[in-house]
């Protein structure tokens, strides 16, 4: 019986049991727009919360979807990234928004240091620390098996236009220098003829402090991350659907052995 990572509930992340040898992990940085009680919404209105500044729109289906579809298990986070940004570093000046998109956030206008170390500590710690887990049960469950290390495909969406301008992308990967994964997904959505796709839109990738920079390119794990747009997956019928889409292109991508390989690429750049 293969080994597997146990499904797991946190205030601040849960775990989607799935193959702990089968070299994939799935991670959905801004899974929810949960936000604790105390909170009070951070003074701002439902329908302020259901915007993407507070998640990112369908990634959570799409990233159940995928783990069910792979067999793979998933780590997401289960707080808002207005509490807090996991998909930066803590030294970013980003990493909690007082304005976002417009909107400004009453609960992040005054925020000292010693609130952005608590909310560090309540929320972003524990969903790194899971993620980081996760990876070294499954690199020692891969130890002395065809895939070793774990490739990450970490899930994201965009909206269809900002600041007025219209994004065309149905898909994009955001990458730096790590070829593999990314190159490869990129070949394959780019011969589905039904798709416009991009590359590093509408974003740049390769950020000093990152999820990927953080777990990915410190462990030389081949990884992805796919955004896609996201009025083609707010509702659970067509996030699933994509979902299972994206799982069919990935799967035989998934049995290329220079995937399970770790490749250090050296210091990470920083990007202006």
């Amino acid at each position: 019986m293969p080994a597997a990572i146990a499904s797991q509930s946190h205030p601040a992340f849960e775990i989607v049991g799935g193959n702990a040898a089968g070299g994939l992990l799935i991670l959905c940085d801004h899974a929810q727009a949960s936000i604790p009680a105390e909170y009070a919404d951070l003074g701002l209105s439902q329908a302020q919360l259901a915007r993407h500044i507070a998640y990112d729109i369908g990634a959570e289906t799409v990233a159940r979807t995928l783990a069910a579809e792979l067999h793979a298990p998933a780590v997401m986070s289960r707080f808002s990234r207005l509490l807090i940004d996991p998909n930066r570093g803590t030294d970013d000046p980003t990493l909690v928004m007082r304005i976002a998109d417009g909107a400004i956030v009453p609960g992040n206008a005054r925020i000292g240091q010693a609130e952005i170390d608590a909310r560090i500590a309540r929320f972003y710690e524990p969903y790194d620390v899971a993620i980081a887990h996760t990876l070294d049960a499954m690199q020692a469950a891969g130890a002395g098996t065809v895939r070793p290390n774990p490739a990450v495909v970490s899930m994201h969406s965009f909206t269809p236009s900002m600041k007025g301008i219209d994004r065309p992308w149905h898909i994009t990967v955001i990458w730096d220098f790590d070829p593999r994964l990314n190159r490869m997904l990129l070949d394959a959505l780019q011969r589905e003829s039904d798709l416009v796709v991009g590359e590093n839109e509408p974003y740049q990738g390769g950020y000093a402090g990152d999820t990927i920079d953080r777990h990915c390119l410190k462990r030389g794990l081949a990884h992805v991350l796919v955004e896609i747009r996201q009025d083609l997956i707010d509702n659970a019928p067509a996030a699933e659907a994509w979902g299972k889409r994206l799982a069919g292109i990935l799967r035989p991508l998934l049995a290329d052995p220079i995937l399970y390989e770790q490749h250090h690429y050296g210091a990470h750049p920083v990007i202006a």
